[in-house]
């Protein structure tokens, strides 16, 4: 995405402050000036902004347009504040996220900290929830309630008799009456149909489960019995399946700022940077967020630092003195708001910094999916210069300081007296900059890092990042390291933006490069590097807000053409934990499995349920695709006998699936599916393609011809026979009435160049979903009208002519742009109306990239 003028290259070069330019950066300099201050279209609005890009724990972004709009949030839509501050002639402006909202406790939630409670597992006698009940018989224990981590005490789903019930439980808590009634909010988790009672009135009577922290206002009902001084609050859940947790509070929201806003004049989002630009009063500000993910670079994309920018120049041309402030909250090194943290000062040759961490430090301690880190060390550092201090303590006080004077506290008060652990929440580590007078263009920058010690539980080994894999490097000599590259990186991650917006653009038109350059960083995000136990590359993915799977084949194969196009051996390492379960002998069953675990934790598939062609199928055409990006079968020879094992099973079982779930899992089980059976056509011609390359003839014969019979009686069975239809081929072979769906594995025919399906199957179908497309996209299938724009994206590359390519990617960038659901982008949405349905930062919009590898994986 770029500015309507992009005059900001030149000018964005690394700068010393004071330093001379050339006459024609000097140039530039002054005609950008004339357009600071003003309002500069952005050609797309991403649903939300990317700031700090790493992996699936750090990773932070904004998700309003302004961003001072909304606190800083991590991908998960938790608060994980950044804050920025710019003093100009002694004058403050906030510039980076807005003052986050505290929460008063009124009746404390386990989020901030246990409580104590009387609970039964059966069913009471009634009036339980009545405020003179007595509750002596009942058992005593600390909320919250529930199997998760996060519970104090135990409680388990009713699927055993003696757990029918649910659990039932009374907490005690005392109202000062201060507190407007009308301000307050519920705050609720859970899991799953919840009844709340305040002073024997029922207040909330909730069903179904959220698994997260949300506030909801305290009924009129609540706010009537709520009384001053002690009040009972009585709980009902009951959990028939699954996981279970309960907890229950009240809670005032309190929001104090007084500080002006900056005026924001722009903001661009291109592969590895997001830009944006202020005016300050007589200052123009930029901020730039670089997380230098260079794939040909797998050091450099391992490291988990991000740099940020800040470049002042006056607008008159008048010396100004500028310092700019900004804060890291604890929370970035914290699941939940209330856990404690304890911060550190440091230096080293060149660097001061700050970290901050839990005090407990449980490495590895929990898995799922809506979860933050809470072990490892959120860093903080500055180059070691004059004008930079770094510090940490009370977020308040730090703040207040800068807004004095300019500058951290020098007299402890900001502090944490002795270290001692505070929540969250409570405390900051924080930088600032002092440009001095600044009257020509001047430059300063920090970076903010994440050490997280184990990155990933292995099949029971514990795992270190792969930038720590020789268990001597430090965050503080990374740092350093990440200190000296500063410059390159620069001027690298630059080119490579320009290029890949250019590389996409000429592929697929002007919206597809939009589209590329918002997905780029994301994809890469939601994976971690590690070292496998005989030193490979593992690259993990987490399947984000789907299940928390780690590993997943059917992330995997969408996620693949973005790492086909930059560095295979990433994909490799997507592939490599799958094999080597199956190679194990852990996993013995003749077909790919799902997953690896649930993110961190890999140490077997926790799906509940199998995926056989889908996932071999994933398998065979990945490794296929992999042979055809490196020009031999290499990596497939290695695992050449699993694959044998795969294919097998496709020859089958493939061509007609039975009732089994794909990829497209949450539309639901479905037997004989059309798309399916494309797939494992597709995996068994790939099988033949890649015996070709190890230069076994006869087997690659045998299987290209098993798939070209197939394909065959593919079109036979798919092609819709309901006479007043427009031909196409149906969702399943069962032809009953008119359905359809995206063939979107069909793509693999093209671009391995495997010619297995005539090519007018596929231009048949294109011309078909043209008459189907909805304001925001194609439909996924006949079935419901939502979609997934990795796969449309898939299905238009199918097309012959840029024209219909380009008919398929422009409501795909409307969505994008227009979609009321502020979230990092989620690829599966409603065509409709451009709500997103579920899933969000997903690594799966990396198969935007499918279209870039036309021409690129075949001789």
């Amino acid at each position: 995405m770029v500015y309507v003028v992009d005059v900001f290259r030149c000018i964005r070069k690394p700068i010393v402050p004071m330093q001379k330019k050339s006459a024609l950066c000097v140039s530039i300099t002054l005609l950008t000036s004339l357009f600071f201050g003003q309002s500069i279209a952005q050609n797309l609005r991403p649903p939300a902004y990317p700031l700090i890009t790493h992996d699936p724990y750090f990773s932070v972004w904004s998700t309003t347009d302004k961003l001072t709009d909304s606190p800083t949030r991590h991908w998960t839509g938790k608060p994980q504040s950044l804050e920025g501050i710019v003093r100009v002639d002694g004058k403050a402006y906030q510039f980076l996220g807005a003052v986050p909202t505290t929460y008063e406790q009124i009746a404390s939630t386990g989020e901030s900290k246990s409580y104590p409670a009387q609970y039964t597992l059966k069913k009471p006698s009634a009036g339980w929830e009545k405020t003179d009940f007595n509750a002596s018989s009942w058992q005593s224990g600390q909320g919250p309630f529930g199997d998760t981590p996060e519970a104090k005490t135990k409680w388990t789903n009713s699927e055993s008799a003696a757990m029918k019930d649910g659990i039932y439980y009374r907490r005690e808590f005392t109202y000062d009456g201060k507190a407007d009634p009308s301000k307050l909010l519920l705050s609720i988790n859970h899991d799953d149909d919840v009844v709340v009672y305040l002073n024997g009135t029922k207040i909330l009577d909730k069903p179904d489960y959220i698994n997260e922290y949300t506030y909801l206002p305290l009924s009129a009902a609540g706010q009537k019995a709520l009384q001053k001084g002690k009040n009972i609050l009585a709980v009902h859940c009951v959990s028939p399946r699954g996981g279970s947790f309960i907890d229950v509070g009240i809670v005032n929201p309190v929001t104090t700022s007084s500080i002006t806003t900056a005026t924001q004049t722009g903001v661009t989002v291109s592969a590895t940077q997001t830009n944006y630009t202020f005016s300050v009063g007589p200052v123009n500000l930029v901020v730039n967020f670089m997380s230098p993910l260079l794939l040909d670079e797998l050091e450099v994309v391992a490291r988990p630092i991000t740099y940020i920018t800040f470049e002042v120049r006056s607008q008159d041309r008048k010396p100004h003195s500028v310092q700019v402030f900004l804060s890291e909250s604890g929370t970035l090194a914290t699941n939940t708001v209330g856990q404690e943290v304890v911060m550190k000062a440091g230096q080293a040759p060149g660097l001061i910094y700050q970290s901050v961490g839990t005090e407990a430090q449980p490495v590895l301690a929990k898995k799922g999916d809506n979860v933050r880190i809470d072990w490892g060390y959120a860093y903080l550092a500055v180059p070691q210069e004059n004008g930079n201090q770094t510090g940490n303590g009370m977020a308040p006080g730090l703040k207040q300081a800068f807004l004095t004077n300019g500058q951290l506290p020098t007299d402890n008060k900001a502090t944490v007296p002795g270290n001692k652990p505070r929540a969250a929440v409570d405390v900051a580590v924080a930088s600032v900059l002092d440009f001095g007078n600044v009257s020509k263009p001047a430059e300063k920058h920090l970076m903010l890092a994440y050490d997280d010690l184990y990155s990933v539980q292995y099949f029971k080994q514990n795992l270190r990042p792969w930038w720590r894999r020789d268990e001597k490097t430090t965050m503080i000599s990374l740092l350093q390291t990440a200190e000296k590259d500063y410059n390159r990186l620069r001027e690298k991650c630059d080119k490579f933006d320009s290029k890949l917006r250019s590389d996409a653009r000429k592929a697929g038109g002007k919206e597809y490069a939009d589209l590329c350059e918002l997905a780029y960083r994301q994809a890469i995000a939601a994976h971690k590097i590690v070292a496998g136990p005989k030193g490979e590359t593992l690259f993990l993915s987490k399947e984000n807000f789907s299940n928390g799977s780690i590993g997943t084949v059917d992330i995997t194969y969408p996620s693949a053409p973005l790492f086909l196009l930059y560095n295979p051996t990433l994909l490799k390492g997507m592939m490599e934990p799958i094999f080597q379960y199956s190679e194990s002998g852990r996993w013995k069953k003749p077909f790919a499995a799902h997953d690896v675990g649930t993110y961190p934790l890999a140490n077997g598939q926790t799906y509940g349920e199998d995926m056989p062609v889908e996932e071999c199928g994933n398998m065979l055409l990945l490794a296929g695709a992999i042979s055809g990006a490196e020009g031999n079968a290499n990596y497939a020879k290695e695992h050449w006998k699993t694959l044998t094992t795969w294919v097998e099973y496709l020859k089958k079982d493939g061509f007609d699936p039975a009732n089994q779930l794909c990829t497209d899992d949450f539309a639901g089980h479905i037997a004989r599916n059309a798309n399916l059976s494309v797939k494992a056509i597709l995996g068994i011609a790939a099988y033949g393609q890649m015996a070709a390359q190890l230069g076994d003839k006869a087997t690659a014969q045998a299987y290209l011809k098993t798939a070209r019979d197939m394909a065959v009686k593919w079109q036979q069975l798919a092609l819709d026979k309901t006479p007043s239809q427009k031909e196409h081929y149906d969702l399943t072979f069962e032809n009953q009435g008119d359905s359809w769906s995206q063939k979107y594995n069909l793509v693999w025919d093209k671009l391995l160049d495997l010619g297995v399906f005539p090519k007018e199957v596929s231009q048949t179908e294109i011309a078909y979903y043209l008459t189907k497309q909805k304001p925001y996209g194609l439909p996924l299938d006949s079935r419901k009208t939502y979609t997934k724009s990795d796969w449309i994206v898939w299905t238009a590359t199918l097309a012959k002519s840029d024209r219909d390519f380009e008919e398929f990617i422009k409501p795909v960038w409307k969505y994008v742009n227009e979609t009321p659901t502020r979230v990092p982008l989620s690829d599966w949405h409603e065509t409709t109306n451009a709500k997103q349905v579920g899933f969000q930062a997903r690594s799966v919009v990396g198969g935007y990239y499918i279209k870039m590898l036309e021409g690129k994986l075949s001789k």
